[in-house]
């Protein structure tokens, strides 16, 4: 899967001169252009309408820009909508309209929200608002003293100050969201709803101090969890231009439900290593293994250590996002170069939707001694994650094994994730997960967890007739 992939036709009107071009995508806001023949100038950089064909439908967007790259092609450019603002994004994968402005539309509506906010929830984040910005003044003002050192020097302050003052904001906030954990308990869901957009919009600023925050937040793909997210969980690193920056990711990416994401991977890549060892798979056969929700399928990392490893595993890897199924390709692709070995592995790019409505994808995909699905059904309601899950059990090999995982309602980072994260799952209980498997008369079942007690999974095994 490449970008090429990504690129489709369209029509540049300019009066009643209508222009020919292909175009692809190139960022969220913007499109990469090109001519399809010499017969624009270089006058032609603003058009009246830009129509792009997506699966035979042709849907015009608009005033839009050209800027040219006239070093790279004379015949190459990027589009940029000039009036409404297109979601390049949701246009090209998901087939939506979407306007980066649509926000104004609701603004009456929005501001009126605020009178339903209770009085002691707007103290408390008035007094949060007030101590953060303090914090972010003193660390602030500590950067710019030693700005001008060497850089060893400043990268080894700065570790001084995270180590001592930066251990002293963490406890502090880590106090003031069990507080806000204390506040909000007992809310409605509709309450939980007003009072957490009420909250991100006092503590805007300091979300967009954290990579974590922010991108949870302004979802650039359109959902919390992508990719990109995942990977900087995986990574536990320091993220930020600041002190405080720094501070404001590193917490929250070392939360119970980040270090639940990172268990999953050695917890899946175990069961997979048993999984392999059982008596019902032949020695000399690969294990068919499909990934639902696969996203960059970094627990390949965890598993694949060696060329007899790659040799073991026929992957499947099922994702409805294009660029999260790129970077599993790229993840494939470097673990081959690595172990220098050959990995058979399959992209299916749909939705769970689509597997449930089309029997026709389900027989495509054959049948698995493995399929798992680690974050998907956080996002499911119970009559679709029941669905899904009856699906997924059709395609077990006698003897296979399903695995599901889901956040526990006890999770310590709910409020944490729902308040600050603007990240909002589906949490259940044991009993809700083995509701799913009534009727279905598995060889064996069970519910485990991994190590932080945020995130547990159901096990079925399939009986071998």
């Amino acid at each position: 899967m490449t970008s090429e992939e990504y690129t489709t036709s369209a029509v540049l009107v300019k009066g009643k001169t209508e222009f020919p071009v292909s175009v692809r995508y190139s960022t969220r806001y913007s499109l990469l252009v090109r001519f399809e023949n010499d017969s624009f100038s270089d006058n032609d950089t603003k058009f009246d309408n830009l129509i792009v064909i997506i699966s035979g439908e042709s849907i015009p967007l608009g005033p839009c820009q050209l800027i040219h790259q006239k070093e790279v092609d004379d015949n190459i450019g990027y589009l940029i909508s000039s009036e409404d603002i297109v979601d390049f994004g949701d246009l090209i994968f998901k087939h939506r309209k979407s306007i980066l402005q649509s926000g104004f539309v609701n603004l009456p509506f929005i501001l009126e929200q605020k009178e339903k906010i209770k009085q002691e929830f707007k103290d408390y984040t008035a007094d949060l608002t007030y101590c953060l910005s303090v914090y972010r003044h003193l660390f602030d003002g500590m950067d710019e003293d030693y700005r001008d050192e060497p850089e060893d020097v400043k990268k080894s302050i700065q570790q001084a100050i995270i180590a001592k003052e930066g251990a002293d904001f963490i406890r502090y906030f880590e106090t003031r969201l069990q507080e806000l954990e204390r506040l909000v308990k007992g809310y409605t869901q509709v309450e939980h709803e007003q009072h957490g957009f009420y909250f991100r919009r006092q503590v805007w600023s300091f979300i967009l101090a954290s990579a974590l925050l922010r991108r949870t937040n302004l979802k650039p793909r359109g959902y919390s969890g992508d990719s990109e997210m995942m990977r900087m969980i995986y990574k536990n690193e320091e993220l930020g231009d600041s002190t405080f920056s720094k501070l404001m990711h590193k917490h929250p990416i070392e939360h119970p439900a980040a270090e639940a994401v990172r268990n999953r991977r050695k917890l899946i890549a175990e069961t997979l290593a048993q999984q392999r060892k059982s008596d019902h798979i032949p020695a000399d056969e690969q294990l068919k293994v499909l990934s639902v929700a696969c996203g960059p399928a970094f627990e390949l990392n965890n598993l694949l250590k060696s060329k007899a490893d790659c040799e073991r595993y026929e992957f499947t890897l099922f994702d409805q996002d294009p660029l999260a199924l790129d970077e599993a390709v790229q993840l494939v692709a470097q673990i081959e170069k690595q172990l220098d070995a050959t990995i058979k592995v399959e992209y299916v790019q749909a939705s769970v939707r689509t597997m449930m409505t089309t029997r026709r994808l389900i027989k495509k995909l054959g049948n698995f001694d493995f399929i798992y699905s680690m974050g998907l059904f956080d996002y499911l309601t119970p009559p679709v994650a029941a669905a899904v899950f009856r699906n997924l059990y059709q395609l077990l090999q006698p003897g296979g094994e399903l695995i599901i995982g889901n956040f526990h309602v006890s999770s310590t980072s709910r409020v944490y994730m729902e308040y600050w994260n603007d990240w909002v799952l589906y949490y259940r209980l044991e009993e809700d997960l083995l509701e799913l498997v009534k009727g279905l008369s598995p060889a064996e079942q069970s519910v485990v967890f991994e190590d932080t007690r945020s995130q547990m999974f159901l096990s079925v095994r399939k009986p071998i007739t």
